[in-house]
């Protein structure tokens, strides 16, 4: 059997009117999206932080400066290319990826499948090996007031 390693990422965006929101590399209709250097992704951000840390690899940051203009409103489905990219230079392939959103609006259930699809191409993975889920935050602090949002993941990766 070959080794296994658990990652975790998160990421948090603000929200700002009249800007585009992507998550899971899906455009959803919205009075305001997530501000970033690239396009904000949280969903996205959080796969690869968890990714990279299972594989020992720093985090997102590190790889993709928010000082480098390479990577300026790049869509994050190239940066999760990237990072699946390294993680197979280390020899490991992803076994699954749950992922968790927390925001109070838009509803995201009807395009999770969209979402799976997306981010499975990206990572090479089949899609029954993606979990997406949803909450809200019960009207509570920044998420509630709809200032921001917050996206979790965690994943297996595996050598051998």
């Amino acid at each position: 059997m070959g080794k296994i390693k658990v990652g975790f990422g998160f990421d948090v965006h603000q929200l700002k009117k009249d800007h585009p929101f992507v998550l899971g590399g899906v455009k959803l209709e919205h009075h305001a999206g997530a501000y970033g250097h690239s396009d904000a992704d949280v969903l996205l951000h959080a796969i690869c932080d968890a990714l990279l840390g299972a594989a020992n690899l720093r985090d997102i940051g590190f790889h993709f400066s928010n000082k480098d203009d390479r990577w300026k409103g790049i869509s994050s489905l190239v940066l999760l290319q990237h990072v699946v990219a390294l993680i197979k230079e280390k020899g490991f392939t992803i076994g699954n990826i749950d992922a968790m959103v927390c925001l109070e609006a838009p509803k995201i259930n009807p395009h999770i499948p969209e979402m799976k699809t997306y981010i499975a191409e990206a990572a090479a993975i089949n899609e029954e090996d993606i979990s997406i889920k949803a909450t809200t935050n019960e009207q509570m602090g920044f998420i509630g007031r709809e200032e921001g949002v917050v996206a979790y993941a965690v994943c297996l990766i595996e050598r051998g």
